[in-house]
């Protein structure tokens, strides 16, 4: 995924908010979507892209299991409950950017128990340039439909519902 993570972690964000009727945690969403990606740095500061960023622990799903399950313990044991509220918007948003780079990403969803790396789909090398093989298959469009579903998610929050249709009423009974 190159730029729906944000957007799908407005979307969920959002959602968890309104479920555990949480406010102000857009930013920790934001945030914890893009984490995993700070493991880009290494991968082009300091290993040279020699190792695929998505092997870093970075992207490991038990790595983020074993501290949510920290997290969430001693929030519950501290009845903290916007602990409990961080700890879903954040875990879920790092959850939600593995699931998205399974699309045409290999994440290895059983590691440390096997290096075996998981895709949904595979995108055959074509272009010098690796960006171009995903920008340019079909996958993409995912990536669109998610950016979508987002603008359209904020322009009905931003504008409220439609007016009605002239001639007819605001509240039909």
């Amino acid at each position: 995924m190159f730029v729906a993570h944000l957007p799908a972690a407005v979307l969920l964000t959002r959602r968890l908010q309104r479920a555990m009727g949480a406010t102000g945690l857009l930013w920790l969403g934001l945030a914890a979507s893009v984490l995993p990606d700070l493991d880009l740095a290494r991968f082009y500061l300091l290993d040279h892209r020699r190792i695929l960023h998505h092997a870093y622990w970075t992207h490991l799903p038990l790595w983020w299991t074993a501290i949510a399950a920290a997290w969430f313990g001693a929030s519950a044991a501290l009845r903290w409950r916007r602990g409990l509220e961080l700890g879903a918007v954040f875990f879920a948003n790092v959850l939600l950017h593995l699931l998205l780079d399974s699309v045409v990403g290999e994440i290895r969803w059983l590691d440390p128990f096997s290096t075996r790396a998981f895709a949904l789909l595979t995108v055959t090398p074509r272009y010098a340039w690796w960006g171009w093989n995903f920008l340019l298959h079909w996958s993409v469009l995912l990536e669109l439909a998610i950016v979508a579903w987002a603008f359209a998610a904020w322009r009905r929050a931003r504008l409220g519902p439609h007016p009605p249709a002239p001639g007819r009423p605001n509240n039909p009974s």
